[in-house]
């Protein structure tokens, strides 16, 4: 500190940089600005301090708390550093103000019958991080099957979407109704059993969910574009993916009996969880969506093939039964079953 008589007093220093003399005051009872005593017991501070008072100043205009402050004046921190981290928690503060938003207007909008149950499905969600963290752990805990950890990431991003950074009332609803599945104690059991069961049918796990992977992006245009299922090079690649893994081959037989392992992955709750996926800000044409092509098309595949040999033998065809469902309303019905390809293979 410089001599006494090239110091300045509190309130010049107050003057100097607009910042009240009791708030001077604090700060440097916390240390934040030093000063020096005159024999009267006055504090009294050098040029050094204005500098520092005035970039406090500054900082505390942008909403920088004194924690954050205290860093930079110590060099611990530069200021870019610590503007960028106020500027992340301001953007996931801003992110739970619009959920929040978004979730009132889902409220105010539903029908008078449909609001109670509105009002239920909403509160249970705080915001999007929660919503996405609870499905993240939901698909994690019922993929027991041995894959990398850079499978299973890349599988859980496709099951679960990103929450928007302002979302719409449609899809705050959709994320919810994913939060409430996941929450879905008996599904989950549902889900452990079939996994934990079908994992003892498949010799790589790996090799099964690229070769569903490749099926998956061949289908995928045709999805988007809305064609029908139908066989094709898509299907065939995805019973060969199944086939080279549980050492069969790709026969009328293997294709019946296949069909009847992805059975639980065509439940129409499954189809309700892609559904919600899309409407809360995922791919239409994601890899859960278009394995359900290929399984609807596997369906097709075999159910024609056992038309015509009933045509052959003169006997009635077999009953076909409608592949797609109707969605379960919005609180209560709405479930699913693993999509294959954020669990594997939907007959693994």
């Amino acid at each position: 500190m410089p001599l006494l008589d090239e110091t300045i007093g509190i309130g010049d220093l107050s003057r100097l940089t607009g910042v009240p003399v009791r708030t001077i005051r604090f700060y440097c009872d916390e240390g934040i600005v030093g000063s020096v005593r005159s024999t009267g017991g006055h504090r009294r501070f050098d040029q050094a301090a204005v500098e520092r008072l005035g970039l406090v100043r500054r900082l505390r205009g942008l909403g920088l708390g004194l924690p954050s402050i205290r860093h930079v004046l110590d060099g611990e921190r530069s200021v870019a550093e610590v503007a960028a981290a106020e500027r992340a928690a301001l953007d996931v503060r801003l992110a739970d103000l619009a959920w929040r938003r978004a979730s009132l207007r889902a409220v105010e909008e539903a029908g008078p019958a449909d609001r109670a149950a509105r009002l239920e499905l909403l509160a249970a969600v705080a915001n999007g991080a929660a919503a996405r963290a609870a499905l993240t752990g939901f698909w994690r805990r019922t993929m027991v099957a041995p894959v990398s950890e850079a499978m299973l990431t890349a599988l859980v991003t496709t099951a679960v979407p990103e929450p928007p950074a302002d979302p719409t009332p449609t899809q705050v609803v959709a994320f919810a109704e994913l939060f409430a599945l996941a929450d879905d104690r008996e599904l989950t059991r549902r889900l452990l059993a079939m996994a934990r069961e079908n994992a003892e049918l498949v010799a790589d796990e790996n090799e099964l969910l690229n070769g569903i992977g490749e099926a998956c992006a061949l289908a995928r245009p045709m999805v988007r574009a809305g064609e029908p299922p139908r066989a094709g090079p898509a299907l065939d690649r995805f019973v060969a993916a199944h086939a080279s893994v549980r050492g069969g081959r790709d026969t009328p037989r293997f294709r019946g009996g296949l069909l009847a392992r992805v059975a639980a992955d065509r439940d129409p709750r499954m189809r309700r969880y892609w559904r919600l996926v899309a409407e809360a800000g995922g791919d239409p044409g994601a890899l859960g969506v278009s394995h359900l092509w290929l399984t609807d098309s596997l369906e097709r595949s075999v159910r024609s093939r056992g038309a015509a040999e009933a045509k052959a033998r003169g006997a009635p065809p077999p009953p076909r039964r409608e592949s797609a469902a109707r969605p379960s309303p919005c609180r209560g019905g709405a479930g699913h079953s693993r999509p294959a390809e954020a669990t594997g293979d939907p007959g693994t």
